[in-house]
C-alpha cells in the first residue's frame, strides 16, 4: 500500500474506538431482531464472531456478540429492556 493510506473496515462512525457487549447468543434470528430494535432507536449495533461461529459448525462453542459504542450502551440497554429482551 503506497502513500501511507490506512483503510479501516467497519470503523465506528461516531469516532469512538470503544464498544461494549450488550448480548451474546448463537441464535442469528434473535441477534437480527435485537439489531433491528436498536436501529429503530437510532443506535448502530454490530454482531461480532458470526463467521467464527459458523466455521466451528454453530455448535454453541463460540457465541456471537452484539456490540454497541460505549456512549450508546445506556440507551441501548433501556431499549432492549423495554422490549423485554434483557433481564
Amino acid at each position: 500500500m503506497s502513500g501511507g493510506h490506512r483503510h479501516h473496515i467497519g470503523a465506528p462512525e461516531k469516532g469512538s474506538s470503544k464498544v461494549r457487549v450488550l448480548a451474546t447468543s448463537n441464535d442469528p434470528v434473535r441477534l437480527s431482531f435485537l439489531t433491528a430494535l436498536l436501529a429503530d432507536a437510532g443506535i448502530t449495533a454490530v454482531v461480532l464472531d458470526a463467521h467464527t461461529s459458523a466455521i466451528e459448525g454453530s455448535i454453541g462453542a463460540i457465541p456471537r456478540r452484539l456490540m454497541v459504542a460505549t456512549e450508546d450502551e445506556p440507551q441501548a440497554r433501556r431499549v432492549l429492556q423495554e422490549a423485554g429482551e434483557l433481564g
